[in-house]
């Protein structure tokens, strides 16, 4: 790796597996001190054990909850100084056909994956615009970018994330600071494997059959690995990518374009 974010603080969330350990691992590679943020303080410390490099941090938060975000940034900060990189990865996605999708499942997938970015991006950019240079990645999904059946509060907060991040790009575009949107197709992640499982249970398919299916929306008939995600964020947050803000950039095998 090229330590091209050495001395950089970076937040990520949902840090504790799948995509946002990847990104972790691949941010500390580039020499940036990693605050681990998430609910499980065990497997986010498994994580930091994981981490090269030294001076990374674990913070369990709530990212739906305001006062557990600032309470979380302000330690964050204490400990590892300004925050320039936050990558917002928390998610959760629950499937249901639409006339069966409660309020309470609408209002948990709102919560975890657009509220959340919200409220973690307003804790982190004070920093950045101090700083006179940021980067915020979310990561949304090519649900936030196509819609799907089954998914409509997931996808209706997805979409939400873009639309975030195409107007806060242009509210911060002199200041320095750079907000994007990594679009994963069907990754090799908890999430997906929650999905094959339910797959297999509801239709006695074999788990290799259901896992097929997930596959064949992707023009390359391949699951998405974590790693491919985490090196599209770890571009971002360079100094390459420098003039590229506000966009949404698909990583699902052409599944998108």
């Amino acid at each position: 790796m090229s330590q091209a974010l050495n001395g950089r603080h970076a937040v990520v969330t949902g840090a504790a597996r799948g995509i946002g350990a990847e990104i972790a691992r691949t941010l500390a590679a580039e020499g940036a001190r990693v605050s681990l943020l998430g609910r499980d303080r065990a497997a986010l410390q498994r994580v930091q054990g994981d981490l090269p490099g030294t001076g990374h941090g674990v913070l369990v938060a709530d990212v739906s909850d305001d006062v557990s975000v600032r309470a979380a940034f302000d330690a964050a900060r204490a400990a590892s100084g300004p925050v320039a990189i936050l990558v917002n990865n928390a998610g959760q996605a629950e499937s249901a056909p639409f006339l069966k999708t409660s309020v309470e499942l609408w209002q948990r997938m709102l919560a975890v994956n657009l509220t959340g970015s919200f409220l973690c991006a307003q804790a982190a950019l004070p920093d950045m615009l101090e700083l006179g240079w940021g980067r915020i990645v979310n990561i949304a999904s090519t649900a936030g970018q196509k819609g799907y059946a089954y998914v409509a509060a997931y996808t209706a907060a997805k979409h939400g994330v873009v639309g975030l991040t195409r107007s806060l790009a242009l509210e911060v575009a002199r200041k320095g600071v750079t907000v994007n949107a990594v679009c994963p197709g069907y990754t090799d992640t908890d999430i997906l494997r929650a999905s094959v499982a339910n797959v297999v249970g509801k239709t006695g398919r074999s788990e290799a059959d259901a896992l097929a299916e997930f596959a064949v929306v992707n023009p390359q008939r391949r699951i998405v690995q974590p790693a491919e995600v985490a090196d599209a964020v770890r571009w971002l947050c360079g100094e390459g990518a420098a003039s590229v803000t506000g966009q949404s950039i698909s990583v699902s095998g052409g599944e998108v374009t």
